[in-house]
């Protein structure tokens, strides 16, 4: 069985799929309608973003791989049935496969190791830009927001008991914040404040 990768996107075509041969007898295979439609569009495979060529040069996806090259390495070369290369080769399969299953694992922890603190960078970052939409904060949050003390604001405060006051905190347009309490039937619980 012939597995030849998608001339557009890299998947394998494995069987099936569509073939199409150039007039200098080039064969370009590919495993569905999306990748022939974009290939006779004369789209870049690098520039279409669900391609393994542009995950590559974007460093998603490793690039150099040397399991990669082991397993092409001989792959089309007859040899005679032979029962213990046959076990070697399905044991050798496996291992292959949990090796570079490792070392995607590896790869895809090191991309995303800075992902958290340039997070952090770019929300601080935001912020500090829109600052003057943010509600001012009282005196004494600020002084609790010093010490370290968590002060914690509570938009509302769902209780499934019926006949309870629900508090709600509401932002004036000066920056202060004041509580307004209201109470509830157990019914109408739509909020119209």
């Amino acid at each position: 069985m012939r597995i030849d990768p998608c001339s557009f996107c890299g998947r394998p075509t494995y069987i099936k799929g569509i073939t199409f041969v150039r007039n200098d007898a080039k064969c370009f295979r590919f495993c569905r309608s999306k990748c022939h439609k974009n290939f006779k569009a004369k789209r870049l495979p690098r520039k279409v973003r669900w391609t393994q060529a542009h995950r590559m040069k974007a460093g998603k996806q490793m690039i150099v791989d040397s399991t990669v090259q082991f397993a092409a390495s001989r792959r089309n070369v007859p040899v005679r049935y032979n029962r213990e290369l046959v076990s070697q080769t399905v044991r050798a399969m496996g291992r292959i496969s949990e090796i570079r299953a490792r070392r995607e694992r590896a790869f895809y922890k090191k991309r995303i190791s800075g992902k958290r603190a340039q997070e952090v960078i770019e929300n601080r970052k935001l912020v500090a830009q829109s600052e003057h939409l943010l509600p001012r904060l009282q005196e004494k949050e600020m002084r609790a927001f010093d010490t370290g003390d968590s002060v914690v604001l509570r938009a509302k405060q769902k209780s499934k008991v019926f006949g309870t006051e629900r508090k709600k905190l509401r932002a004036r347009i000066d920056g202060s914040v004041e509580e307004v309490s209201q109470q509830t039937d157990g019914f109408n619980d739509i909020d119209m404040g």
